[in-house]
């Protein structure tokens, strides 16, 4: 069991591909061109996850208006994003990574303690990703009713 390492800005977006919860592809090379924010979370569903994506949600609207995407990615499996989505209104993708392939290459995976029980998992971190796949910036202390806002701030300078 690691400790995370997150990638830090101006370092380029590892190479990654994963299908969103309808089987739509997503990868780095696809990317590319865009800016968009990737944010990894633990599990669909709970109430930290819940209230970032709402977030997220709530303000959607300023981030396309940014020429920004979200892509939020978790280990969960495409059924349970489709049900977190519908269930959330949310409108932007989620992609799986039940391998925990992309959460490794950006640095996310590691140990983690809760309850008194250490395990590895997926921690609350961001990356956004600018037009020419290099990382613009790490968020990696995340708080999940105040990320949406901070992210939007970032791309206001």
């Amino acid at each position: 069991m690691n400790k995370p390492t997150p990638l830090q800005s101006g370092t380029k977006a590892p190479d990654f591909s994963a299908l969103d919860q309808d089987g739509k592809e997503y990868s780095k090379t696809s990317l590319l061109g865009s800016r968009y924010l990737i944010y990894f979370y633990p599990r669909d569903l709970t109430p930290g996850c819940t209230t970032e994506a709402c977030a997220l949600r709530d303000v959607y609207e300023n981030f396309i208006k940014h020429d920004t995407l979200i892509l939020g990615v978790s280990t969960d499996h495409a059924k349970s994003h489709r049900k977190f989505i519908d269930k959330n209104s949310l409108p932007f993708p989620l992609l799986v990574d039940e391998d925990h392939a992309i959460a490794e290459a950006f640095g996310v995976w590691g140990v983690k303690k809760f309850m008194g029980r250490t395990f590895d998992g997926v921690h609350r971190m961001s990356f956004l990703i600018g037009e020419e796949g290099k990382i613009v910036k790490t968020y990696e202390k995340v708080k999940p009713a105040e990320h949406a806002l901070q992210v939007l701030n970032d791309l206001k300078l």
